[in-house]
């Protein structure tokens, strides 16, 4: 089945972030943002064991693919962040494309990095499921919609409350 689905590209190429003096034998990394709507009909307790399936295969995926990033849910909105080998990162996209738990994807941003952002993180996760930390709470206890925010500033987003999540656990 075919999804229907948005690309919003900034550009009609992928945009080239920092230089890159990259051979033949390196890999093309790149960086997705997205958002979608969310089409699962079911309480907020199974939405939480939902999001915990969704993280859990994403987890051995992208580890399987060398991929890594960070999600969000919030007000019925996923937002997310996928970087790693083009050919990847694409592949994962399209999965998330052809799934019908989404509707409504929308690809805010995708762009050549020479750097990943989210190294450390498979899938990192900033929502419900991690609602004790401090810093999640501006996308879990607000009415923020995480579908009027540019691809920049999901990235910024997601990037700093991981950073900030990382370092409440090394002080714990």
């Amino acid at each position: 089945a075919q999804r229907k689905s948005r690309w919003l590209l900034p550009h009609a190429n992928i945009c080239q972030q920092g230089t890159s003096s990259m051979t033949n034998t390196q890999i093309e990394l790149i960086r997705i943002v997205y958002f979608s709507r969310n089409d699962i009909a079911v309480s907020d307790a199974e939405m939480s064991c939902e999001l915990d399936r969704i993280l859990n295969i994403s987890r051995i995926n992208n580890t399987r693919d060398d991929v890594t990033g960070a999600l969000t849910f919030n007000n019925g909105v996923f937002g997310q962040v996928l970087e790693g080998p083009s050919e990847a990162v694409e592949n994962a996209f399209e999965r998330i494309q052809m799934d019908d738990r989404h509707s409504d994807v929308t690809l805010l941003e995708i762009v050549s990095i020479v750097e990943r952002g989210f190294s450390k993180w498979s899938m990192g996760f900033v929502g419900k499921l991690d609602a004790q930390a401090d810093p999640q709470r501006l996308v879990t206890t607000s009415d923020m919609d995480i579908s009027l925010l540019s691809g920049q500033e999901i990235y910024r987003t997601l990037h700093t409350l991981m950073l900030k999540n990382e370092n409440a656990v090394r002080a714990a």
